[in-house]
């Protein structure tokens, strides 16, 4: 009996064998291209690719078979489904435009008459359903009570909230910095005009100042500041006096108005007939200066007078 290594060993030379001889076979094959390349004997079109001719099945009663198979007669409210043409365009209708697709003819390069027929075909389908549907009992209108799941969690929506909170206060920060910077800017501005403004005042003050050492000029104006300073605008003092000659302003009234003047003041030590027949308050050592003698008169004299600096020791000593 032969064993099973021995004919493993005998299947495995004979693959050998046939892998040689289909090595050498192409060689040859290749070699024999090769001689009749050179000697001018292959041309081209002489070795063409033909394809077998399709053959087309059309099996009628295979077909139906297969959709009796597949087709189920079920209710209307399983299928759901509905075929109907568009509703008539009434737009069209009193325009007079767009008969074509009424008729079904619709031009498929117009986008605005493709989407009409689309809407005016599933109004027509909405009509016809709803009916159907509130016949057979089914609801098309969500319950005031209704309650739907989210389609994100709360966590997850507290995420975008924190998101765009973060996003918000971040461009308020720009916002804020960016303002920051045009008001920076805008006092760098205006401090370098006033700096400028200072500086062409000083320069000239100076040159008043040497055209005075020089003997140029004999004003002095310079020196009274910013009163009269070359440049400098007077219309406030302009202003000032105008408002004068006018009278008080408006605040000067309401508190005159209020307060009144404060009493007559002028003619107040005026004599009249009645205080210069009265004598009651006339005192005539007052009035001539007549007082104790040995003393002096007016507002020089002086009682109780403090003893002198010797006198008081002199007293101090007796005591």
């Amino acid at each position: 009996m032969v064993s099973v290594s021995e004919t493993m060993e005998l299947l495995e030379e004979d693959e050998m064998f046939s892998d040689e001889s289909e090595d050498e076979s192409s060689e040859l094959s290749d070699n024999a291209l090769q001689e009749a390349f050179a000697k001018g004997l292959l041309k081209p079109g002489m070795n063409l690719r033909v394809e077998k001719p399709k053959t087309f099945v059309n099996n009628v009663q295979g077909m139906k078979q297969c959709l009796s198979d597949l087709r189920k007669d079920l209710p209307w409210v399983e299928r759901l489904d509905l075929t109907n043409p568009p509703v008539e365009d009434v737009l069209a209708k009193v325009g007079g435009g767009m008969q074509g697709a009424n008729n079904g003819e619709v031009n498929a390069d117009d986008d605005f008459q493709r989407e009409m027929f689309f809407y005016r075909q599933a109004q027509a389908s909405v009509l016809e359903a709803l009916p159907l549907l509130s016949k057979h009992g089914i609801a098309t209108k969500r319950p005031d009570d209704y309650f739907a799941e989210m389609a994100k969690s709360d966590q997850h929506m507290q995420k975008i909230r924190k998101m765009l909170i973060s996003k918000q206060a971040i461009m308020e920060k720009s916002e804020k910095a960016k303002k920051l910077r045009e008001q920076r800017k805008f006092g760098k501005k205006v401090q370098i005009e006033v700096i400028q403004k200072r500086q062409k005042e000083k320069k000239a003050m100076m040159s008043a100042v040497k055209n005075y050492q020089r003997g140029m000029t004999d004003k002095l104006d310079f020196l009274e500041g910013d009163q009269k300073a070359p440049g400098r605008d007077t219309s406030r003092s302009s202003k000032k006096t105008s408002m004068n000659k006018k009278g008080p302003n408006a605040k000067r009234k309401y508190k005159d108005q209020k307060f009144g003047f404060g009493g007559k003041k002028s003619g107040k030590k005026w004599n009249t007939k009645e205080s210069h027949n009265d004598v009651s308050s006339f005192r005539a050592k007052v009035a001539n200066a007549k007082g104790p003698k040995g003393k002096k008169k007016g507002k020089e004299r002086k009682q109780n007078k403090r003893p002198g600096k010797s006198v008081r020791r002199k007293m101090k000593a007796r005591s």
